[in-house]
């Protein structure tokens, strides 16, 4: 009941509000993050971390961008729920279509490989219309059933599909012959360091997921990574980067180590605008790293070659 009153008397409302009143909000957030500062602690360590060379004030200035940068997203992620597709169209573009555009001549599917970079929201909700191919989007639910339909029929409302992870090979074969854009976002803690790929990634080993490189495999997929470059507030350009479009002639890890250093030196970039307050080191380096490694590399030549 609460989750209903939130949405339909708050929240809904909120995103029918203009820009400028939305980064209002957004402005008086980043002001009582400043006073009472949120996951302080994580995102500090994070950066710490990823970043060793740097001085306590260098940190100190990222963590303040990344507070300022982080509120707008929160609030563009409001106005993602009722955002027109002309105010999307403008606000969010593709620097160079043709990569997806020549793919769907060729009537090859996608996987579109990034992080939690930049506005990823209104990536899910354009993609549909952004692209030729049919968009799908990966993910796992919600918590609260309630919030989890009304947020992904808001992502839908243009075409994008929503899948479960768990169910998303029998939509995928729904979808026959038509070209598909499946819709990943890779920088997520694994939730088995033993069936990770473990690289260095940001200064440190890293357990990074292996599924984009093995549905790649499995359905012959394009991998595309893209990066969603901030112009201004509120505006985004996304520029696109093809991995391979035949993923056969790739080795074990070659795909994952290619996107996930496309990921970090955007980070490097930018580091502002990445999600530095989830816990994404959360997985504990195995002690058998070089047999497992032995060992994956083993059943994948064995499943996919």
């Amino acid at each position: 009941m609460g989750a209903r009153i939130a949405y339909y008397v708050f929240v809904f409302p909120i995103s029918l509000l203009p820009m400028w009143v939305i980064y209002g909000l957004s402005d008086l957030l980043y002001l009582g993050f400043k006073l009472i500062p949120y996951r302080k602690k994580v995102i500090r360590e994070n950066i710490q971390r990823s970043f060793p060379n740097k001085s306590d004030r260098e940190i100190e200035t990222i963590v303040n961008q990344f507070y300022r940068h982080f509120t707008d997203i929160l609030a563009e992620g409001i106005k993602n729920l009722s955002i027109s597709k002309s105010e999307l169209t403008k606000r969010y573009q593709v620097k160079n279509p043709k990569v997806m555009e020549d793919l769907y001549k060729q009537g090859k599917s996608v996987i579109l490989v990034s992080g939690h970079y930049n506005n990823w929201e209104w990536l899910i909700s354009a993609q549909n219309f952004l692209f030729l191919h049919q968009a799908m989007g990966i993910g796992m639910p919600l918590t609260s059933k309630f919030w989890d339909k009304k947020v992904n029929q808001r992502r839908e409302r243009f075409g994008m599909k929503v899948i479960h992870a768990k169910n998303f090979k029998e939509k995928i074969k729904e979808q026959g012959d038509t070209p598909i854009a499946i819709l990943t976002l890779s920088d997520q803690s694994p939730g088995d360091s033993k069936k990770s790929y473990w690289m260095q990634f940001l200064n440190q080993p890293t357990a990074v997921l292996f599924g984009a490189e093995q549905m790649a495999h499995t359905y012959n997929f394009a991998v595309v990574f893209y990066h969603t470059r901030k112009i201004r507030r509120g505006y985004y350009e996304m520029e696109l980067t093809l991995i391979t479009d035949n993923p056969a002639t790739k080795g074990w890890g070659e795909i994952t180590e290619a996107h996930t250093h496309l990921l970090e030196q955007a980070i490097l970039e930018k580091p502002a605008y990445w999600l530095w307050s989830h816990k994404r080191w959360k997985r504990q380096l195995p002690d058998d790293l070089e047999a497992l490694r032995a060992e994956q590399r083993q059943k994948f030549e064995e499943r996919f070659r």
